[in-house]
């Protein structure tokens, strides 16, 4: 039977991306050299091969000269880079429940990933383990999920967060200057597993950017996205040729057909066959690109409408008003503006 590829998160290649960018290293270069088409870093749903994204960690290291450049992620990722999961996390009422969703949703971030949470006498446990696809996931992955896991910690309590403890299976390096710097707890090398030790108070604690209307709301998208990804390949592959496409101008079907290498009709029949339209597709991958771009504060409302793929403003404000009862202006100010408020983790 032939090898389903697994595929990961752009999101963790933009980060890469950053963190190389911060050391001098072209990244741009350095994903060419691999075969990483750069546009799939401009797809808030873009997805990347996992063996790509090894091979991507293998060279980070080698051109960085920093074999823990895994922990960096700390400071270049943030919720949003992980789109509709890392939203539902800054909504959930703390992060018990944001991390909960991190498990039901962590097929989105990677299908090679897995995260549990499990409950201990005094503390809770978060375990990570990557395992690859045809290639065995290096260490590399492994510490930026954790950066990144603390980091979120960090930066959504605005608290110098300590976990009680920190795992991890391979030997303690020569150097663990970087891991002591990061995690400032006690550390365990040569352990069973990855995993971070945090307390009931820092983990139950309510967050200031908790909303249960957001968080039903980004649930739903991501249980949707979840879905589509699992269960309807044609109409997954659709959505992300729509992503690409969008920003030149509302795309034809004959367009995303030619791009996908099928005929319109053979589109049209599959589609139908996964229970959607092509209009239907279109439709719901601008609603929901529209709230992914409102939380990127940088994107003026006259640039998403153009991203959207819309010839005039108006007819975005109109559609969006149409999709969630409020002009997206009014559900910037009023749902994002905590996200935009929270200082950043140095």
């Amino acid at each position: 039977m032939e090898h389903a590829e697994r595929t990961t998160s752009a999101g963790w290649a933009r980060a890469i991306a950053q963190a190389l960018e911060g050391r001098g290293v072209n990244a741009a270069e350095l994903f060419a050299e691999l075969g990483i088409e750069t546009e799939v870093l401009t797809d808030p749903d873009g997805r990347i091969p996992q063996d790509s994204m090894t091979r991507l960690w293998r060279r980070a290291v080698e051109v960085s000269g920093n074999p823990a450049i895994g922990l960096s992620m700390a400071q270049t990722l943030r919720p949003g880079h992980f789109s509709v999961v890392g939203y539902a996390m800054m909504s959930s009422r703390n992060l018990l429940e944001g991390f909960g969703r991190v498990v039901r949703y962590q097929r989105i971030l990677g299908e090679s990933a897995d995260l549990v949470l499990s409950v201990e006498p005094g503390f809770y446990r978060i375990s990570f383990a990557i395992h690859g696809d045809r290639l065995p996931a290096p260490f590399q992955s492994h510490d930026a999920a954790m950066a990144y896991a603390l980091a979120f910690c960090r930066w959504m309590t605005a608290q110098p967060i300590r976990p009680l403890r920190a795992t991890f299976s391979i030997p303690e390096p020569a150097d663990s200057t970087a891991y002591a710097e990061l995690f400032d707890c006690p550390l365990e090398f040569s352990a069973d597993c990855y995993s971070l030790h945090l307390s009931r108070d820092i983990m139950e604690t309510p967050l200031a950017s908790a909303n249960d209307m957001l968080a039903q709301l980004h649930d739903r998208f991501a249980g949707d996205y979840l879905a589509r990804f699992e269960s309807d390949p044609v109409t997954h592959q659709a959505r992300q040729v729509l992503c690409r496409l969008l920003p030149q101008g509302e795309p034809k079907r004959q367009a995303v057909a030619n791009a996908m290498k099928v005929s319109t009709r053979t589109l049209q029949r599959r589609l139908q066959e996964e229970g959607i339209s092509f209009q239907q597709l279109l439709e719901k991958t601008r609603r929901e690109l529209a709230l992914q771009y409102l939380g990127q504060p940088q994107l003026t409302l006259f640039e998403i409408a153009c991203m959207l793929g819309f010839a005039d403003p108006s007819n975005f404000f109109r559609a969006f008003k149409r999709w969630f009862g409020l002009p997206p202006g009014q559900y910037r100010e009023q749902v994002l503006q905590n996200e935009q408020q929270r200082p950043s983790e140095e």
